[in-house]
């Protein structure tokens, strides 16, 4: 990234370090709710403090700022509106992303970043050494979090979709298996775009338990199976294709291969591993994007985003062979079959 040449550089790494400002701002106002208090049209301060239980002094020092970041915009003298941007923090918008911009205000996420530097220092994730437990035992743990992040990857996962039922061709799979595929909006609109293709929803069981809606919704559940299981003990066996969203970032290698190696043994003759992960780029490929989820995984759980070389190589220690990588949008459909 180019500094900009009007900027002196000590002014553009005080932007930079200060984001963090920025960011705390947009969760404060999606954990306010203030955009679904805005949702019917332009509103005073105080009508919006009541509505969402707030100071009302104090809100319209947030909204100001919320307002020079673009997320609404002053009408009138304290009448405040929202914006295209901002309506993406209502509850009830398509593109809804106010639960992940939830997520990432809470200690649960903020804090462990403030272990970024411990976490280069020593290669480990700074979760565990921020919260005393690992992220996946917090998360069983704490339902009032884990709940405000299930919602944040549904809202995440429902970004992506579009783009890879778009870009990649399912057709000619006969079952395709959602390995970790949470509530199953992603297996939902696969089958609902390939009315050959029957599908298996496989997770935790407490995670499974709360799938269905998406089936229902999409009238996909005739051909849809949801199975309870451990993807490091197995996976449902005998499918054509073994599809795994934003899974293998999770985990490091020696976990990865376990997952992809359960996921070979299980594979029907012919058959493939589909991985949709954001791709790291080589390094003559700025990705700002990329190398921060990057950071992100590594600080939360130890995982990381890989390049193509990288997924290569742990396929061949899987028993797969990389077959081919199909743009997405942010992310890639990233094909193996057995070697």
């Amino acid at each position: 990234m180019q500094t900009p040449p009007h900027l002196p550089p000590s002014v553009r790494v005080l932007q930079l370090a200060t984001a963090s400002w920025m960011a705390a701002a947009v969760s404060a106002v999606a954990e306010l709710g203030v955009a679904d208090a805005l949702s019917d049209g332009p509103r005073p301060v105080d009508e919006i403090a009541g509505a969402v239980g707030a100071h009302g002094p104090t809100l319209y020092r947030l909204l100001r700022a919320a307002a020079d970041i673009g997320l609404v915009e002053e009408r009138a003298e304290e009448v405040f509106a929202l914006t295209e941007v901002g309506e993406a923090l209502r509850s009830d918008s398509p593109a809804s992303m106010r639960n992940f911009a939830r997520w990432v205000g809470l200690p649960a996420d903020r804090n462990t970043w403030a272990g970024l530097a411990d976490s280069v220092r020593t290669g480990e994730p700074a979760f565990e050494r921020v919260h005393g437990q690992d992220v996946w035992d917090f998360m069983r743990e704490r339902a009032d979090v884990s709940g405000v992040f299930d919602d944040a990857m549904s809202e995440a996962s429902r970004n992506l979709i579009a783009p890879v039922v778009g870009a990649f061709d399912f057709g000619g799979i006969g079952t395709l298996v959602d390995v970790a595929g949470g509530h199953g909006a992603l297996l939902a609109a696969v089958l609902a775009a390939n009315p050959d293709v029957r599908g298996v929803l496989y997770d935790q069981p407490d995670v499974v338990a709360g799938a269905g809606s998406a089936f229902k919704d999409s009238g996909t559940d005739s051909r849809v199976e949801v199975v309870g299981g451990d993807f490091f003990d197995s996976v449902p066996p005998g499918a054509d294709a073994y599809l795994l969203s934003n899974v293998i970032h999770d985990w490091d290698d020696a976990h990865s291969l376990t997952i992809l190696r359960n996921c070979r043994e299980a594979l029907a003759e012919g058959g493939r591993v589909l991985l949709v992960e954001a791709v790291m780029p080589d390094r003559s490929e700025p990705s700002p994007t990329v190398t921060l989820m990057d950071l992100n995984m590594l600080v939360l759980c130890g995982g990381r985003q890989r390049t193509r070389a990288e997924f290569a190589d742990l396929f061949e220690r899987a028993g797969l062979k990389l077959t081919r990588i199909v743009r997405a949008g942010l992310h890639s459909v990233v094909e193996a079959v057995r070697a």
